[in-house]
């Protein structure tokens, strides 16, 4: 089969790295791809959201399968021009229609979603620029800390959790009124504050049947402690060590199934990665958000513990027969650990020199934020470059990322030094 991969991440390079190793694999291809891709595919210089560019490159290369690695082409629709194309209907695409992807791209319509299927998530309400006093008075129900959600795609960046009522109606009047976040955040979702633990599960449906994937959990804050800015995951470990046999049932009895059961109720397509963000309260896992595709960089940390081929996985969402899979897993740990360019995730610097990926042993390099200039890899993005390593315990393959990444240099890179802290 010609495959092709789009997204240029960290997350992307991991599925090409999985399924460059899939005897199922004739040509890969990855559309715009990174230096790291660059090494195991061939990098195709289109935009991911360029539908037409997209369709002309799978004709000519007569690709039989597209994984669909970021959010936007999702939400813009791109499995439905796919479907909807006679020249293209007969390509697997691994990623939800239009309508699916809206459990992404609108928190309100995942929040209507989890209340009309009687998943556990916290309460809710949404308000626009017209009822900004009505949300103020809502603040005023609620305890501290306040949640504040832009109802639109902001880039992991667009929730804010504050603990002052005065900068919650303050902020709440600047994203509705001010645009703060764009158009993501025209309509806003205040939210009860949830206090637990964080952890991440990724299902993979074919629309009827699933298979769940290991448990990871990301570390998004810039800062140690989980402090300062929100980015895009500075590093991540799977599996989590709390969740235990006894969560995992509650989870997948009274989120995942209902979750797969009603996407298939209301008659939505829905073939791909379904990433489902949840919070431990007690003993209870109560729904925070879910996404629809893979986290990054919990990809990299989850797609490297699955042992069993890739592509035959995807055959099996094409032909809706998940239900034969026996998925087989990789009991040791595996943890990430995240490189970033200075300034992160505020205005920073591209262009950097990398150096020392080839002395990395032991651990595997994925690059994310990478380009090949002049036969030379600089940094092309705020977070650069992750590094996993696996051992029985996620605090040994810790130890072995920590010693892989000093070996790696670039101008004003960073890295969180405590991972796993609160584990």
């Amino acid at each position: 089969m010609n495959i092709l991969v789009l997204g240029s991440g960290g997350r992307e390079h991991t599925f090409a790295y999985k399924i460059a190793q899939s005897e199922l694999c004739d040509q890969l291809f990855v559309a715009p791809g990174n230096a790291g891709t660059d090494a195991i595919a061939r990098n195709v210089a289109i935009a991911v959201t360029d539908f037409p560019a997209i369709k002309a490159l799978v004709l000519k290369e007569h690709i039989n399968m597209v994984v669909v690695g970021p959010e936007d082409p999702l939400v813009q629709g791109i499995s439905d021009f796919f479907a909807q194309d006679n020249e293209l209907k007969g390509i697997v695409v691994i990623g939800p229609s239009k309508e699916g992807a809206q459990l992404e791209g609108s928190k309100e319509y995942a929040k209507e979603f989890l209340f009309r299927h009687n998943i556990p998530t916290a309460a809710y309400q949404s308000f626009t620029a017209t009822t900004v006093d009505d949300g103020k008075q809502f603040l005023e129900t609620l305890k501290p800390p306040y949640v504040l959600k832009a109802d639109g795609l902001a880039a992991g960046k667009g929730v804010l959790i504050l603990q002052d009522i005065q900068e919650a109606k303050s902020e709440l009047e600047n994203m509705l009124t001010n645009k703060k976040f764009g158009a993501a955040s025209e309509k806003v979702v205040i939210e009860e504050f949830l206090d637990g633990i964080e952890l991440s599960v990724f299902v993979l449906t074919d629309g009827k049947n699933y298979v769940t994937l290991p448990t990871a959990k990301d570390y998004k804050r810039i800062g140690e402690g989980d402090t300062g800015l929100n980015t895009g995951g500075m590093g991540a470990i799977s599996p989590v060590p709390f969740a235990d046999k006894a969560l995992m049932n509650k989870i997948e009895e009274q989120i995942i199934k209902p979750t797969v059961n009603g996407l298939a109720k209301e008659n939505i397509d829905y073939k791909g990665f379904i990433f489902i963000g949840l919070i431990k309260v007690g003993d209870d896992p109560k729904v925070i958000e879910y996404n629809v595709r893979m986290g990054d960089p919990e990809t990299e940390a989850v797609l490297p513990r699955v042992k069993t081929d890739l592509v035959k996985l995807f055959k099996h969402v094409g032909d809706q027969s998940l239900d034969t899979v026996d998925l087989e897993i990789d009991e040791r740990s595996a943890t990430t650990v995240m490189t970033v360019s200075g300034g992160y995730p505020e205005a920073y610097e591209k262009g950097k020199q990398i150096s020392g990926i080839e002395e990395i042993s032991d651990a595997i390099v994925f690059h994310a934020g990478t380009k090949i200039d002049n036969g030379t890899v600089v940094t092309n993005g705020g977070r650069v470059i992750a590094v996993t390593s696996f051992d029985e315990d996620f605090r040994q393959a810790l130890k072995k990322s920590y010693q892989n990444i000093e070996k790696l240099h670039f101008e004003k890179m960073y890295y969180r030094k405590d991972i796993g802290f609160d584990l």
